[in-house]
């Protein structure tokens, strides 16, 4: 993982090695200041993220839960844990390993209303939220046959009413997958800070059809 992260330009990071076929995680981020790391396990990675301005700090977990249905309420617990330790805005993102309704799961067998109902109390013990997603609808698939396949939304990305206040424009995107079983989640933040550094530049595509375009650019 770390040619990985240095291949892709990241420069700093960590790693928690994976139990067999299962689990592992990585974080990997630059700037020396950005991420101070609190805690981890087999099952997360706890950090602050200093988004360049001490005005404006959250909290960041990724987190892989336990895949063993007997032992679910480990990873539920871990949660209420994670969030006593801290009162900032914070996000929680990775493969939960569960679904949280019967409409997440599509073949197999029926999920056990009760698995769900306990992820679901986790979350609210937390006041942690699952907010709306762009892209496919199972972020899981296993079984290239129809009979034999099965399609579940495992992965998300949750946060607190404290994060979305920061992060107004926060946004869920579930993207295509090709050599893993399970799709790439990306969390887009636009902090409703406004920066000093000078306004966005915005471009409307409708622009390039005005008849002073051309002249326009070439004044410019």
């Amino acid at each position: 993982m770390e040619r990985l992260r240095k291949r892709c330009g990241f420069q700093n990071g960590m790693d928690i090695s994976s139990n067999g076929l299962r689990g592992g995680l990585s974080l990997a981020w630059n700037g020396n200041d950005l991420v101070q790391v609190y805690s981890y396990s087999n099952n997360h990675i706890d950090v602050a993220i200093n988004e360049g301005n001490i005005l404006y700090k959250w909290r960041f977990i990724g987190f892989y839960g336990n895949p063993n249905q007997s032992n679910k309420h480990e990873s539920w617990n871990l949660l209420r844990r994670l969030k006593s330790n801290s009162s900032l805005p914070w996000c929680v993102c990775g493969d939960f390993n569960e679904i949280m309704y019967a409409h997440e799961k599509r073949g197999g067998r029926t999920k056990d209303e009760r698995q769900m109902e306990e992820f679901r109390n986790a979350l609210e013990d937390c006041g942690l939220a699952d907010t709306s997603f762009k892209g496919k609808k199972f972020t899981w698939e296993m079984g290239n046959f129809a009979d034999t396949n099965i399609r579940e939304r495992l992965d998300r990305g949750v946060v607190n009413q404290e994060r979305l206040n920061l992060f107004p424009e926060y946004e869920v995107q579930h993207l295509t997958h090709y050599f893993s079983d399970h799709c790439p989640v990306l969390i887009q933040t636009m902090s409703n800070v406004k920066s000093t550094g000078g306004n966005i530049f915005r471009f409307e595509s409708w622009w390039v059809t005005e008849p002073s375009c051309e002249e326009i650019i070439k004044e410019a």
